[in-house]
C-alpha cells in the first residue's frame, strides 16, 4: 500500500489560507489590547506631601512631616518620634492621636528590627487616624 499523493503536473504545492491567517492575527491582537492593564505614568501619580498655595512653597513649617522611627533602642526594639522613646504601642498609638495628621507619617525602620515591630508601628499610625503612612527602610 502506498500512500503518496498522485504526481500531478510536477506541483506538489502547500497553500495557505490567507483569511484564516487574517483572523488569528486578529484575535490575537483583540485579546491582547483587552487583557492588558493601562496604567498611570509615574508623572501623573499624586504625591503624599502638597502644598496648598504657591506661596506656601516659600515656608519651611510647612513641610514638617511626623518621622517614627521604629529602632534598636539599648538592645531592645523601639519606638522614636523626635526625642522621645516609647517602648510600648499603645504609648505610641496615644501619642500618634495627638499629632496632626494633615502631611502623613513617615515610618523610618532599621535593618535590625524585628518585622513585627515595623508592622506594629504602620498598624498603630492607621488606627491614630493617618490616612497618608508611608514605610522607609533604613539599611546601614
Amino acid at each position: 500500500m502506498k500512500f503518496q499523493p498522485k504526481q500531478s503536473d510536477g506541483r506538489n504545492r502547500v497553500q495557505l489560507n490567507l483569511a484564516s491567517m487574517i483572523d488569528v492575527v486578529f484575535l490575537l491582537l483583540i485579546f491582547f489590547l483587552f487583557s492588558s492593564i493601562i496604567t498611570p505614568s509615574e508623572s501623573q501619580l499624586t504625591p503624599n506631601i502638597q502644598t496648598q498655595s504657591v506661596n506656601s512653597a516659600s515656608r519651611s513649617t510647612d513641610f514638617s512631616p511626623q518621622v517614627v522611627s521604629v529602632e534598636m533602642i539599648d538592645g531592645k526594639p523601639g519606638f522614636r518620634i523626635g526625642s522621645r522613646v516609647i517602648n510600648q504601642r499603645s504609648e505610641l498609638l496615644a501619642l500618634l492621636k495627638d499629632l496632626p495628621h494633615e502631611l502623613g507619617v513617615f515610618v523610618r525602620v532599621q535593618d535590625a528590627v524585628p518585622i513585627g515591630f515595623a508592622v506594629g508601628a504602620i498598624q498603630c499610625c492607621r488606627d491614630a487616624g493617618f490616612e497618608k503612612v508611608t514605610y522607609v527602610p533604613e539599611s546601614k
